[in-house]
C-alpha cells in the first residue's frame, strides 16, 4: 500500500501517533537522508581518485594529505549514520519506529524531526549519558 504525502505535509500532535502517514513521512525523510549522505561519499570517492598525490612542493602534499583524511574522517562518521539510518528504516518496517528501545513509551514528534535514528525518549537518552558518563568518571 503506497501512501502519497503531499510536499507541504509535516507530522503533526493533533494526529495518531505514528500513523501511516507518519511513518511514511519519516520513511521518506531516512530514505532522502541515506541517498544524500551516499551521493557525498560517492563524489569523495571520485574526487580522492582525481586527485594528484604527486605534489611536487612538501607543504602543498601535507595540505592535500590533511584535507583527504578529514575528508575520509567525515566520510567515516557518513558511514555510521548510513548504519543508523538503515536500522531506523527496519525500525520503520518492523513497526517499532518511534518508540523508545529502553521504555517502549513514544520519543515524540519534535525529537524525531531533530533526529530521525532516535532510538529513546530524551529522558531515556539522559538516563543513558549520565550512567556511561559515571562510567567514565570511575
Amino acid at each position: 500500500m503506497t501512501i502519497e504525502l503531499s510536499d507541504d505535509y509535516t507530522p503533526s500532535i493533533d494526529e495518531e501517533y505514528m500513523s501511516t502517514t507518519q511513518v511514511e513521512y519519516f520513511r521518506k525523510k531516512l530514505l532522502t537522508w541515506r541517498e544524500e549522505l551516499l551521493a557525498e561519499s560517492n563524489d569523495t570517492i571520485s574526487h580522492l581518485k582525481e586527485e594528484n598525490w604527486q605534489e611536487p612542493d612538501i607543504n602543498d602534499r601535507a595540505s592535500l594529505e590533511t584535507d583527504a583524511a578529514l575528508e575520509l574522517r567525515t566520510r567515516d562518521r557518513y558511514r555510521k549514520l548510513v548504519i543508523k539510518i538503515d536500522s531506523a528504516l527496519s525500525r520503520v518496517a518492523d513497526g517499532s519506529y518511534g518508540f523508545c528501545d529502553e521504555t517502549g513509551e513514544e520519543i515524540g514528534l519534535f525529537r524525531l524531526e531533530a533526529r530521525p535514528i532516535a532510538t529513546l525518549t530524551v529522558e531515556a537518552q539522559e538516563k543513558h549519558e549520565r550512567l556511561e558518563k559515571q562510567r567514565r568518571d570511575d
